[in-house]
């Protein structure tokens, strides 16, 4: 039996490109969730038997979009509320980079987001730390490359 490659939570990379010619890409500190949705969007058609029109009809599905989703939550550190903050502010999608390392190699994706939503919250009692919750959702093409260690 061969026993799966796994990674950790450490190796799941959410960065924030900085807009500069080249772009630098930068992690801010503080989450301890994270999360990475990709979805695809289809149409529907019927699609009916001519031989048979009596049968069943079968849904036949298409491809229609795809998009992207990107959420994290954790506490809010000192160095991440500016950057965050500046993704949130800005009316332009920022560039990020989005990655997950394994021992055999890294998927990487790269392409343009918005920051649709940055929450920040704090509770006199129990955990005292401010926290934050983003999401993020994609604003065009995602392109993906698999590089191998």
């Amino acid at each position: 039996m061969a026993e799966a490659k796994t990674t950790t939570f450490g190796k799941l990379l959410i960065k924030l490109g900085d807009g500069a010619d080249p772009e630098v890409f930068a992690q801010p500190c503080g989450m301890t969730s994270k999360s990475l949705t990709f979805s695809k969007n289809t149409g529907e058609t019927l699609v009916v038997d001519c031989d048979d029109e009596d049968q069943v009809t079968w849904l036949e599905r298409n491809a229609e979009s795809l998009s992207a989703s990107v959420s994290g939550d954790g506490v809010l550190a000192a160095t991440s509320i500016q950057p965050w903050w500046e993704a949130f502010a800005s009316t332009e999608a920022i560039n990020c980079e989005l990655s997950i390392q394994y021992s055999t190699g890294t998927m990487k994706w790269t392409g343009p987001f918005h920051l649709t939503s940055f929450e920040i919250s704090g509770e006199k009692s129990g955990d005292p730390k401010v926290k934050s919750a983003i999401q993020m959702d994609s604003a065009g093409a995602i392109e993906n490359e698999w590089v191998a260690a």
